[in-house]
């Protein structure tokens, strides 16, 4: 699948009755750059075979183009699963965040992972880059790389193309996304998720969206103390589905620690109330 110009992918459908609830929409591995010239590889998915195998085919229908790197946009399983065996039959070197590149070096051996710096330009074919933006906030090590040429965003899990996000630390998170803001994209190729036009619309929606759902919170403390799973239940609606739950309170946790964190809120052993 031809996204843009420069922008190839090709789209993994998961089980919406199993793991792959946790991701609507699927999964996209990006390649970017010229076929006919060079091209970079964008994370490499879930370990499995035939998700690798996936995305080897892909890359012979695309002419088994150069690779000169493969980006990853952070170190959860389902973005570096298989990496071992996409860099070996691409030979090329996989770039990361510099918290991730001990683990991989430790995966993959010495000298096949090389750190990103902050801002640098990773170039490609078709006389084009693509800059690495640091944005911690659904994880520490996360990277999203802007396609300046063709007002392309890989946002990885920052956002999500069916669904939202779930965060490990808000306020780096709500930094990220003024960050990715400020690129314009007009379309963002997300981890998962369908492709996402007027991405600039998106990305505001998304910083409404936790604004919104910081506010739920507030509300919900107002009536008096609660845990975090009466919060949830409070807060999202009933019928949420029970393999999302889970996900559902740690996205409610982040939402709590950042407002203590203000001083909005207080904990008291499992409980949290307002000051």
């Amino acid at each position: 699948m031809q996204i843009t110009e420069h922008v190839f992918a090709t789209h993994i459908t998961e089980d919406q009755n199993s793991f792959g609830a946790m991701h609507p929409g699927g999964t996209h591995i990006y390649f970017v750059g010229d076929p006919n010239e060079e091209m970079v590889v964008i994370d490499s998915g879930e370990p499995y075979r035939s998700w690798t195998k996936q995305i080897l085919d892909y890359y012979k229908e695309l002419g088994t183009p150069k690779i000169s790197s493969i980006l990853i946009t952070h170190g959860h399983g389902d973005h570096i699963g298989g990496l071992d065996r996409l860099q070996e039959q691409m030979n090329c070197p996989v770039r990361c965040h510099p918290k991730l590149e001990p683990l991989l070096t430790q995966r993959l051996g010495q000298d096949c992972v090389v750190k990103l710096r902050s801002r640098e330009l990773v170039t490609t074919g078709g006389q084009v880059s693509l800059r690495a933006l640091f944005t911690p906030g659904h994880e520490e090590d996360h990277v999203c790389y802007s396609l300046r040429a063709d007002k392309v965003l890989f946002s990885g899990d920052t956002i999500l193309g069916n669904s939202s996000s779930s965060v490990r630390n808000l306020r780096q998170y709500m930094a990220s996304l003024a960050i990715m803001a400020k690129q314009k994209p007009d379309i963002i190729c997300p981890g998962h998720g369908s492709i996402i036009r007027h991405g600039t619309n998106r990305i505001q929606w998304y910083i409404e969206h936790r604004l919104a759902r910081e506010s739920q919170i507030l509300e919900a403390l107002s009536n008096g103390p609660v845990t975090v799973e009466e919060s949830v239940d409070l807060v999202y609606p009933r019928n949420l589905r029970k393999n999302l739950k889970n996900s559902a309170a740690r996205n409610i946790q982040t939402h709590l620690n950042k407002l203590k964190e203000e001083g909005k809120v207080i904990e008291i052993g499992s409980t949290y109330s307002l000051p």
